[in-house]
């Protein structure tokens, strides 16, 4: 029986995993967001909160998924958000963080389901709407979508905020704080929700 110190490593090992390394890199960066279409600020945050491409660290920290899958088919019309027609993921929210506007703490994040795995596509900064709330927030310089009603199932409508989504993982072609995105496809399944627009509300 050889002694393990004396057992020879194969030159291939070291190929074999830098063969390995190379093909998640490609995958992970296959349609990912450009870091030139974002701001020295918004790297920085996308770099801090890359630890939550996986779910389990974001389970950790309090972000909870909301378990259904969110396409809309069509575009919102009139009295509703101007959400383009595409998809949006499964959300996983923190309500430890509602109230708290922070670039480093979303209130929400974003996943695709892929090949039975959920990755990170996107944040969401979460507004509830509040006499507090005296104008309409801002985030990296663009402003906040809405005042809107809940997204209905996943919420009740009640639940009225702003909110803004931000695209920091996943090229976006309707653009990088788009609420939906027409690249983000949802799985056939009974947790997926193909929803409407939802309806603009007033701030008074």
């Amino acid at each position: 029986m050889r002694n393990a110190s004396t057992v020879r490593r194969s030159p291939w090992t070291d190929v074999l995993k830098c063969a390995i390394a190379l093909l998640f890199l490609g995958a992970g960066s296959v349609a990912a967001q450009s870091s030139k279409d974002m701001t020295p600020e918004m790297q920085k945050v996308r770099q801090a909160l890359d630890k939550y491409q996986d779910p389990i660290a974001a389970v950790h920290d309090g972000y909870f998924s909301t378990v259904g899958c969110i396409e809309y088919p069509k575009a919102g019309i009139a009295g509703q958000v101007p959400y383009r027609a595409g998809g949006m993921g499964v959300h996983f929210f923190n309500v430890a963080l509602m109230g708290k506007l922070d670039p480093m703490k979303p209130q929400v994040l974003v996943y695709q389901p892929e090949g039975g795995k959920l990755r990170l596509v996107a944040a969401e900064y979460f507004v509830p709407l509040s006499p507090d709330s005296k104008e309409r927030p801002e985030m990296f310089g663009h402003p906040f979508d809405g005042p809107m009603e809940g997204h209905h199932p996943l919420m009740p409508h009640e639940l009225k905020h702003y909110d803004l989504h931000v695209w920091f993982w996943k090229r976006n072609p309707a653009g990088l704080f788009s609420p939906t995105n027409p690249e983000v496809k949802c799985p056939k399944s009974p947790y997926t929700f193909k929803e409407t627009a939802p309806a603009l509300v007033t701030h008074n």
